[in-house]
């Protein structure tokens, strides 16, 4: 039979550990290219300068010239990332043009720690993962207004060739369904107009964070304020 004390104990670490905070929830945004998903968290990050942070990612590709290892990803070999896939190290991952990429958890919580939301700019299949995962994060999917308004805004940045350019049109077909479906996501928003698209991620995200705050999390809502000029300009 277990003594008193121990069932004391026991009783204390069960009520501490309901009491305790959660960590940040995650956000997670999602779009097709050329939906303008970079361009809105430009302007997140620079309204609320202390709150978010992005989680570095891991690749097996090679860096590009004006690239660093820690800053714009963590670049490994093909066999250390399979051995740390294998070991349940990462949240998500994917394979792009030959190249592994994946969000690893420690990633993650090195953005947690700083007491920060961390902000994962992925793909459906790794939006997928992370829903079957442990993290309790906010879905966020931003829908371009057309596929012509979508194939007119990537012809407009010049990088494309032809067939790359209809293989990220096909890519974005397949988002859009997976995106526009019921429960997939906590908020779609069409991006038609930047400013208003921004207020309504602004707005959506704001709430998540005084929620969070009043459940005795220390998420930081200082903001600066944003002008007209912050939104005149290309979607991304």
């Amino acid at each position: 039979m277990l003594s008193v004390t121990v069932l004391i104990a026991r009783a204390l670490s069960t009520l501490n550990n309901k009491m305790k905070p959660a960590s940040i929830r995650p956000l997670v945004i999602c779009g097709p290219s050329g939906s303008g998903k970079s361009t809105l968290l430009k302007r997140l990050f620079k309204e609320f300068p202390k709150t978010f942070g992005f989680s570095v990612s891991h690749t097996t590709r090679k860096p590009r010239s004006d690239e660093e290892d820690g800053v714009h990803y963590y670049f490994v070999n093909a066999d250390d990332m399979k051995e740390a896939i294998k070991a349940g190290e990462f949240i998500e991952t994917a394979v792009f043009s030959g190249n592994i990429y994946g969000t690893s958890k420690k990633a993650i919580e090195r953005v947690q720690q700083d007491g920060k939301v961390c902000v994962l700019d992925i793909e459906i299949e790794g939006v997928k993962q992370v829903k079957n995962s442990h993290l309790n994060a906010i879905f966020v999917f931003i829908q371009p207004p057309s596929i012509e308004e979508l194939e007119r805004r990537l012809r407009a940045r010049k990088t494309e060739t032809e067939e790359s350019l209809q293989k990220r049109l096909n890519t974005a077909k397949q988002e859009l369904a997976f995106g526009l479906q019921p429960g997939n996501f906590d908020i779609i928003i069409k991006n038609h107009n930047l400013k208003q698209a921004y207020h309504e991620l602004r707005d959506f995200v704001y709430a998540h964070l005084i929620n969070q705050k009043e459940q005795g999390l220390n998420v930081c809502v200082e903001s600066m304020s944003l002008d007209d000029s912050d939104f005149m300009t290309n979607l991304d």
